[in-house]
């Protein structure tokens, strides 16, 4: 069963999250469908702007239960290998040759932040909230990391990252996290005038301006970063700690480094 939707008009293609019953939360199908969804559209010609959009109450609320169970048990070379696939499912959406918009409408959570991080422009709803919550589990956000410090900067992800607090539309605008926000009922008329403006620019020129930016901010998002985030992660996610901080959540149950409840 497909875990997205894919429209093409006037230029513009919308990528739609249609798990709405998990809060369009990850797992390794939906990963993989994000990654051939950009890889095909990036290398449409009739397309020159991609929305990335969901359904339901939350944008993405990070990873699925279900998969964060599987991957409890995993061990190093497997973590490795899974945080691959979500490493480059991010890289694929960053460098996508076409621009592309998050349509945020609702939460993004964790991992889901990675997500609105990795577009180039985001629109949110007045009542999305957003959250960096990995070290409440005892992981860190590493993968996510390159584009997340890219959109807030280092001294917001200092903060959120370390305290995993929720933080409401109105910041992620001061932090610089989203470039607009809207309320809900005029989210698509906003999303819409920014699509028409990048289908109505040169489209090599876009291009061209895409890779500008991404050549000249700051460190290059490379296989050597890449690969560093990925170890990162895996290495968290097998230790003791990380192991603690998942099985806690999935039983909801206090974490060891907790008093008890």
């Amino acid at each position: 069963m497909a875990m997205l939707t894919t429209t093409v008009q006037n230029h513009v293609a919308t990528v739609t999250l249609t798990r709405a019953e998990v809060r369009n939360a990850f797992n390794d199908e939906l990963i993989a469908e994000l990654t051939q969804a950009f890889s095909a559209l990036g290398a449409r010609a009739d397309v020159r702007c991609i929305v990335l959009a969901a359904e339901g109450k939350s944008f993405c609320a990070g990873a699925d239960l279900n998969w964060m169970r599987r991957m409890a048990d995993y061990t190093r070379a497997e973590n490795l290998a899974d945080a691959g696939k979500l490493a480059e499912m991010l890289r694929v959406i960053y460098t996508c040759p076409k621009p592309t918009i998050a349509r945020v409408q609702g939460d993004a959570y964790a991992g889901g932040t990675g997500l609105v991080a990795a577009c180039d422009i985001a629109v949110s709803a007045d009542t999305a909230g957003y959250c960096l919550s990995e070290v409440k589990l005892g992981l860190i956000p590493a993968t996510i990391s390159p584009y997340v410090i890219r959109a807030m900067g280092p001294r917001a992800a200092h903060r959120y990252f370390l305290t995993a607090e929720r933080f409401d539309a109105a910041e992620a605008l001061r932090i610089g996290f989203v470039h607009a926000v809207v309320p809900t009922d005029a989210l698509d008329t906003k999303v819409a005038e920014l699509a028409q403006a990048l289908v109505n620019a040169g489209p090599e020129a876009v291009k061209a301006c895409k890779k500008l930016v991404q050549d000249v901010a700051e460190r290059a998002i490379d296989a050597e970063l890449i690969a560093a985030t990925v170890e990162g992660i895996a290495d968290i996610r097998a230790s003791a700690e990380g192991r603690e901080g998942v099985q806690s959540f999935l039983n909801k149950r206090t974490p060891a480094w907790l008093p008890a409840r």
